[in-house]
């Protein structure tokens, strides 16, 4: 909230009338300007910032509300507070539905005036809040914030950036850890949903009964457990983007009930009778090729058509080299600020070692290692020496010693357990190293009671 006095704009053609409400509004410590017709009203409105705007209903030249429609046409977010001495409901009825934020009635009760206006401020700087929220996130996960200085990035966002202000349907496929959330966001905050919510469900996060909950809810009573209903995640996207990771592992029944969504472009809950429409635009992603999962019978066809309506490859790290030294230092900033570090500057043999590494976990691997680094690192320059790589770094690997006495369980659970300490609980690295998916992985660290 800033500290700077709010501005309120009357417009009032009564002489007698608007001396009392500027007294008022004085008196409650706001700063007042005034005008007598509803052209000058929209004139000052549009020449000088105003916090809320008080508009007589009846002004010589034209309606209160049309001054309204003008000043939101600029300025959607102002509050009006509309004065009419026709104090029907009908009136304040008209006022609210064309956007009024309340309505006072004449004669006017002026602490009814000072306490309706007190919250219009408050409302007003909300919005003001919201919309400096949203620019800011819109401006976090833009397209023009990604780092692209390959060709192959130059032209990907091309691309985001033709399709986002679209509502296709769009498929991104690239390998594991390479930013594919990314560009869904980007798609989301680039497009014409922005405002709306972004719903992100890994579909191999759950198992099948738990996604499909997640994604089209249920109604209370359906299964053991379900003591209320739940919307799923199409129903919470409504007006927004969902984000399907991971679409390539969905079980079959899981793909039917998204098929039907997608074509019908309505829901039914686990358990529901009645179905529900949803509005969101879908955004799938996929490391694995479906066009083989569908040739294995693992996919189905139709369900892939509807999917690919506008297809995204991203491409792996290794593919683009150019961007290291940038995400990089991206990714120390990051870190200096989450973990209180100080790093001034990175030498060029760590920037060279990165640059040499093959990245099979990709940004996410890269991310993970830098700040790794920066949290291990002993002085304020980060250093070749710094980093520390794990899988996928020739010779890091030693001969594998087994004591006597553990079982095939027991050497799973270790394996396990230290593969997610390298990655620190990441379940897709883990996954990537071990070789599985994450839905077993999930399954395993509860199986084994892990703590992670």
């Amino acid at each position: 909230m800033n500290n700077t006095i709010p501005r309120v704009l009357v417009i009032e053609d009564d002489p007698d009338g608007l001396r009392s409400i500027c007294e008022a509004i004085q008196d409650a410590g706001y700063a007042v300007m005034t005008a007598a017709t509803g052209a000058e009203g929209l004139a000052a409105a549009q020449r000088e910032a105003v916090d809320v705007v008080l508009s007589d209903l009846i002004l010589p030249d034209m309606d209160g509300l049309k001054v309204l429609d003008g000043i939101h046409a600029f300025n959607p977010t102002v509050p009006i507070l509309i004065m009419t001495a026709y104090g029907s409901v009908d009136t304040a009825v008209r006022a609210i539905k064309a956007g009024a934020y309340d309505y006072l009635v004449k004669p006017l009760d002026l602490e009814d005036v000072q306490a309706k206006l007190g919250r219009a401020l408050e409302a007003s700087q909300l919005r003001a809040q919201v919309a400096r929220l949203r620019s800011e996130v819109r401006g976090k996960y833009s397209a023009r914030s990604m780092v692209a200085g390959a060709p192959v990035m130059v032209d990907l966002l091309r691309q985001i950036e033709t399709v986002a202000n679209t509502h296709a349907t769009v498929l991104v496929l690239g390998e594991s850890g390479a930013g594919k959330e990314l560009v869904a966001r980007a798609l989301h905050a680039d497009g014409k949903r922005s405002a709306g919510p972004f719903v992100a469900v890994n579909c191999g996060a759950f198992a099948e009964s738990l996604l499909e909950s997640e994604l089209f809810g249920h109604e209370k009573g359906s299964f053991t457990g379900a003591s209320m209903r739940h919307e799923g995640a199409f129903e919470r996207a409504n007006g927004g983007t969902l984000f399907l990771d991971e679409i390539g592992i969905a079980p079959k029944s899981v793909q039917t009930r998204l098929l039907r969504a997608l074509e019908e472009k309505e829901v039914l809950r686990v358990g529901g009778r009645e179905p529900i429409a949803i509005d969101a635009r879908i955004v799938a992603a996929s490391n694995r090729d479906l066009d083989e999962l569908v040739e294995a019978g693992e996919f189905r066809q139709d369900l892939l058509y509807r999917l690919q309506v506008v297809t995204l490859r991203l491409p792996p790290l290794r593919a683009r080299r150019e961007d290291i030294r940038e995400l990089t230092n991206r990714f120390v900033a990051a870190a200096c600020a989450e973990h209180g570090r100080h790093i001034e500057a990175v030498d060029s043999a760590c920037y060279e070692r990165l640059e040499q590494h093959e990245w099979p976990g990709n940004i996410r691997e890269l991310r993970n290692v830098v700040e790794s680094a920066v949290i291990m690192a002993p002085g304020p320059v980060l250093r070749g020496d710094d980093l520390r790589f794990g899988k996928g770094e020739p010779g890091n690997r030693g001969p594998i010693n087994l004591p006597n006495g553990l079982t095939l369980a027991d050497l799973e659970r270790e394996a396990l357990l230290q593969a997610l300490r390298r990655h620190a609980g990441n379940r897709q690295l883990t996954a990537d190293e071990l070789g599985i998916s994450t839905r077993t992985i999930q399954r395993k660290i509860r199986d084994y009671d892990l703590p992670f």
